[in-house]
């Protein structure tokens, strides 16, 4: 098992907390890290057909099986349990539930209603970078091969393992959430919304490539999001005057997925294809927002663009220390990149060298223009 690098977290929480929930996309490892992380506490699948009747039909009773708590994967099927399980909690401060989930929106919603306050959430998405260490790959093969456990554990190929993927999450999550008719548009609205990575987000046009309306664009949007397929990065905005881009970019939460449903085939198409840099910015975003997952914490980055097109493509908020980062796929230095920073210092008042350049390279190193990154160097960006 490669080690996880939220186990720690999670375990210190699970000394202050009764109730740990744990979520993040089906697949990403989080059933292997709870097991592991609590091998005393009994392992219950909420999605083996028969055990989910007993759960459904005797919430009660099925608990009872349990009396020093349990591991409940994928508790999203079995909502009912989330009251039982608040009465529990607050009745014996001896018993720990492990919840885990693949439907974000699902699990959010009962955990507002009934354990709040009860529960530590934490997100697990698929492995970071860091996890994966020491890899002599190009990014471009880390592009196209994702970072989903079972493509390194199992040496699957991501063109055996993204399309089955795709439609089991298909068939079992957007099911369980909405009745959607007609799936094959649905997944077309998936390709179409992988083509717009790391453009901002037109939803009238997405919609009207699609053939659906704008309305039913947003809610396919949220159930995406809810279920850790793609993300939405917000503009930031505080603190300007100057008119600025409020849209969203669109972004996925794995490069893999996203390259599966662009129908790249194979790890050199990326070298050339016309979003080589969008998926590079798209995998450099995740792995700040993993890192910041594996605290504990929800903080997202943001990007950041006026309407004369000028724009940072990531921004690290901490409170009111905010880390502007370039991102650029090119692996060869050019002072070129730093002209968007300059910028940006010019409009909040910043030193000369403050701001980053992560880039396609190997080498990272201080200029007077600011710092270059390699992007196997992600964890020397302080935010």
């Amino acid at each position: 098992m490669i080690e996880r690098t939220l186990a720690s977290k999670m375990l210190s929480l699970a000394q202050k907390f009764q109730v740990i929930t744990i979520t993040g996309p089906r697949q990403s490892g989080k059933t292997t890290l709870v097991r592991a992380s609590f091998p005393s506490l009994s392992y219950v699948s909420l999605e083996d057909p028969d055990i989910r009747q007993v759960a459904l039909t005797d919430p009660r009773g099925f608990l009872s099986n349990y009396p020093a708590g349990a591991i409940l994967d994928e508790i999203q099927n079995t909502p009912e349990l989330f009251s039982y399980i608040q009465r529990i909690v607050d009745e014996n401060r001896q018993i720990q539930y492990i919840l885990t989930g693949s439907s974000n929106f699902l699990l959010m919603e009962r955990i507002s209603q009934t354990l709040a306050g009860r529960t530590a959430v934490l997100h697990l998405l698929p492995f970071s970078f860091n996890e994966l260490e020491p890899l002599a790959e190009p990014y471009e093969n880390l592009i196209f091969k994702g970072q989903y456990p079972r493509i390194y554990d199992r040496d699957i190929s991501p063109t055996d393992f993204y399309p089955s993927y795709i439609q089991t999450y298909v068939e079992k999550d957007v099911r369980l959430m909405k009745n959607i008719g007609d799936i094959n548009t649905f997944i077309q609205f998936i390709q179409l919304c992988a083509g717009r990575i790391g453009q901002l987000l037109n939803y009238a046009n997405l919609a009207s490539d699609a053939g659906i309306s704008p309305n039913t664009a947003k809610s396919w949007l949220s159930i995406l999001e809810s279920s850790y397929i793609l993300f939405r990065l917000q503009p930031y905005y505080r603190n300007f005057n100057k008119r600025l881009v409020k849209s969203p970019k669109l972004y996925f939460y794995d490069t893999g997925v996203a390259c599966s449903l662009l129908g790249i085939r194979e790890k050199d198409q990326v070298r050339l294809h016309y979003l080589k840099g969008s998926l590079f910015e798209n995998f450099v975003i995740n792995e700040f927002i993993k890192r910041n997952f594996n605290r504990g914490e929800n903080r997202q980055p943001y990007f950041w663009q006026d309407n004369h097109g000028k724009e940072i493509d990531c921004l690290l908020v901490n409170g009111e220390n905010v880390t502007p980062v370039e991102i650029k796929s090119g692996k060869t230095i050019s002072a070129s990149y730093f002209d968007n920073l300059a910028y940006w210092r010019s409009l909040v008042d910043l030193p000369e060298d403050q701001g980053y350049v992560v880039y396609g390279g190997e080498q990272s190193m201080q200029t007077g223009a600011g710092t270059f990154i390699s992007w196997r160097n992600l964890d020397r960006i302080p935010d």
